[in-house]
């Protein structure tokens, strides 16, 4: 599998780094394209022989043989509720009635105001409702949704905090893109000629 670094720590108008990252054994199926991965392992060269050599004008490259692969996020299937958080859920429910108000205030709290764009926000982290039709087409219940707004009215304050709490997301800005902005690129391997393609996660 292929790990890149995450965008928040790419330098201006660079292009995101990736390594090759080879698991065996216990180490495969540990984790799934945007999880946030620590991995432990072994920096190794891997000889590169024949046409590709020629092509690539490289001796070898490198790779890292993983023996521990840490998630830093589990997803929302993996989350196994407990007996006593029912009983926290149930006993709130019953102090507050509208548990909708309250779950919307609790996304960052520090900041005054804006609920119903919190209530958006919530709508957003839980998702709709999976369509599937007669013919077996699936159409995708997620909720996408554009903040515009002034500077300095707290946007990138509540999409940090959804960011934080959410099982895959990742927070990007700017400042790690090209002068046409958050966009795909487009890089050719000089290994494999292929051409890879580098696409932003946005919230």
């Amino acid at each position: 599998m292929k790990i890149q670094e995450p965008t928040d720590q790419v330098p201006i108008g660079h292009v995101p780094r990736s390594l090759t990252i080879l698991a065996m054994g216990e180490c495969t199926r540990q984790c799934s394209p945007g999880d946030y991965v620590t991995i432990h392992g072994i920096y190794l060269p891997s000889i590169i022989t024949g046409f590709r050599a020629y092509k690539s004008r490289l001796i070898h490259d490198t790779y890292i043989e993983a023996f521990k692969i840490i998630k830093h996020k589990i997803s929302y299937k993996d989350t196994l509720v407990s007996e006593d958080m029912i009983s926290l859920i149930e006993r709130q429910k019953e102090k507050t009635p509208d548990v909708y108000s309250a779950l919307a205030q609790s996304i960052s709290p520090e900041i005054y105001g804006m609920e119903d764009l919190k209530k958006a926000l919530l709508l957003l982290l839980v998702g709709g409702m999976t369509k599937e039709f007669n013919d077996g087409m699936k159409i995708r219940g997620n909720i996408n949704i554009l903040l515009m707004g002034d500077p300095g009215v707290a946007k990138s304050q509540l999409l940090k905090y959804i960011a934080h709490i959410s099982p895959r997301g990742v927070y990007t800005t700017g400042k790690g893109s090209s002068g046409v902005g958050l966009t795909a690129a487009v890089v050719k391997d000089p290994i494999t000629s292929k051409y890879l393609y580098h696409l932003p996660f946005l919230i």
